[in-house]
C-alpha cells in the first residue's frame, strides 16, 4: 500500500522538481543579460552623439565641398604679358612717313601683332608691312573733336578685344615695353586703374554744360595723352556709359576739352575713381635733361621736341643695353642752341645697328 502510494507521489515530485530547476535557470539567465542590457543601453547615447556628430560634419563638407572644389578647379593665373595689353597709337596722314616711320623701325617692330595705330588715312606700304592699322572715319584735324574721334574709335575696339589692359600713346612717344609691362604688373589683378603723367600741377578746371545752357566748375585730373596712359578692363568697362560709341565725342562735348582731358573726367568725375600718378610717363613738354641716363631704361615712354624748327641733339650711347633695346634704338638728348645755352629742346630718336 505505501509502496503504491510512493508510485503515484514519485512521479509528481519529479515533475515538481523539474519545473523548480527550470525556473531557477531562467531566472539566472534573465540576471546574468540584466547588465548586458545595461551596458548596451548605457552605450546608445554615445552611439547617438557620435552619429550626430558624423551627421554634422558631413552638412559641413557638403557645405565646403563647392568651395575646395572651385578652389581646386582655380588655375593659377599666369603673369601679364605683352599679349594681355591693346597698345593704341593715335596719329595722322601727314605723319606716317616721318613720326610714325620712326616708331615702325623702333619699338613697334618688337610689339607688332599688339600695337594698333588709328589714323585717318589709308597707307597700303604700312599695311601691307602686316601692322595693325584702322583707318578711322575721323577728320585729319588736332581739333578736340577731331581727338576725341580717334579716342573713341581706341575705346571701343579695345573693348571688342579680350586683352586687360588699354594703353594709349601717340606718334612722338617712344614705349618701352619692359618698363610698362613693370609697371602694370605691379597693380592688383581685376582692380580700377587710370595710370598716367598729368601736364599741369593741378587738377583741371573746366565748365561743364548743363541742361538749359547752364554750367558748373569741375576740378579734375587727368593723364596727358602727349606722355601717354593706361586703363584696367574693369575701369574702361565702368566708362561704357560715357565713352562707348558716340558717346565718348558726347562726352568731350560737355566739357568742351580733348580726348585726354575727357578720359580724365569721366574717370575722375563721374566714376568718382583718383588717377594714379606715375613720374614714368613723358611728353614733349618736360625738360628729359632733368632724368639721369641710369634712370632711362626704367621709363614706360619718353618723347621728343623741337626749338625753333630745328631737332638738335647730342647721341648718348650705353643707355639700353642690347636686352633691354631689341630695337636696336639709341635716344639722343638735346644739345643746347647758342641763343639758348641753357634750355634743351627734347629728346630725338634715331636707329643705332
Amino acid at each position: 500500500m505505501i509502496v503504491r502510494r510512493l508510485l503515484h507521489i514519485l512521479p509528481v515530485f519529479a515533475l515538481t522538481l523539474f519545473i523548480l530547476v527550470l525556473l531557477d535557470l531562467q531566472l539566472r539567465t534573465r540576471s546574468d543579460q540584466k547588465p548586458t542590457a545595461s551596458f548596451a543601453h548605457e552605450k546608445t547615447p554615445s552611439i547617438s552623439r557620435t552619429t550626430a556628430v558624423n551627421q554634422h560634419r558631413d552638412v559641413v563638407n557638403d557645405k565646403q565641398r563647392p568651395k575646395l572644389q572651385k578652389w581646386r578647379e582655380m588655375k593659377p593665373q599666369p603673369p601679364l604679358g605683352l599679349t594681355d595689353i591693346f597698345i593704341a597709337v593715335k596719329t595722322t596722314g601727314r605723319f606716317h612717313k616721318t613720326r610714325l616711320a620712326l616708331l615702325l623701325e623702333t619699338w613697334i617692330s618688337t610689339t607688332k601683332h599688339h600695337t594698333y595705330i588709328f589714323t585717318d588715312s589709308p597707307d597700303e606700304d604700312i599695311s601691307s608691312e602686316g601692322f595693325n592699322m584702322i583707318v578711322t572715319d575721323c577728320p585729319p584735324e588736332h581739333s578736340h573733336q577731331a581727338l576725341s574721334c580717334k579716342m573713341a574709335a581706341e575705346y571701343d575696339h579695345f573693348m571688342a578685344s579680350e586683352k586687360k589692359w588699354l594703353c594709349h600713346v601717340d606718334d612722338d612717344n617712344y614705349l618701352n615695353p619692359g618698363a610698362l609691362l613693370s609697371l602694370l604688373r605691379a597693380f592688383p589683378a581685376d582692380s580700377d586703374i587710370y595710370v598716367g603723367k598729368p601736364s599741369l600741377d593741378r587738377p583741371m578746371r573746366a565748365q561743364e554744360l548743363l541742361e538749359g545752357n547752364k554750367t558748373r566748375d569741375v576740378h579734375f585730373w587727368f593723364a596727358t595723352g602727349g606722355a601717354g596712359f593706361c586703363l584696367s578692363r574693369k575701369l574702361a568697362e565702368k566708362m561704357a556709359q560715357w565713352a562707348s560709341g558716340s558717346r565718348f565725342e558726347q562726352t568731350s562735348a560737355v566739357i568742351m576739352l580733348p580726348d585726354d582731358c575727357t578720359v580724365g573726367f569721366i574717370v575722375e568725375r563721374r566714376l568718382g575713381i583718383s588717377m594714379v600718378h606715375s613720374n614714368m610717363f613723358h611728353s614733349h613738354l618736360e625738360n628729359l635733361l632733368l632724368l639721369a641716363p641710369s634712370d632711362i631704361p626704367k621709363q614706360v615712354t619718353l618723347s621728343y621736341g623741337w626749338f625753333e624748327n630745328k631737332m638738335n641733339s647730342v647721341e648718348l650711347k650705353g643707355v639700353f643695353t642690347k636686352d633691354e633695346d631689341p630695337s636696336r634704338l639709341v635716344i639722343h638728348t638735346p644739345i643746347h642752341t647758342p641763343s639758348h645755352s641753357h634750355r634743351p629742346c627734347g629728346y630725338r630718336f634715331v636707329i643705332y645697328d
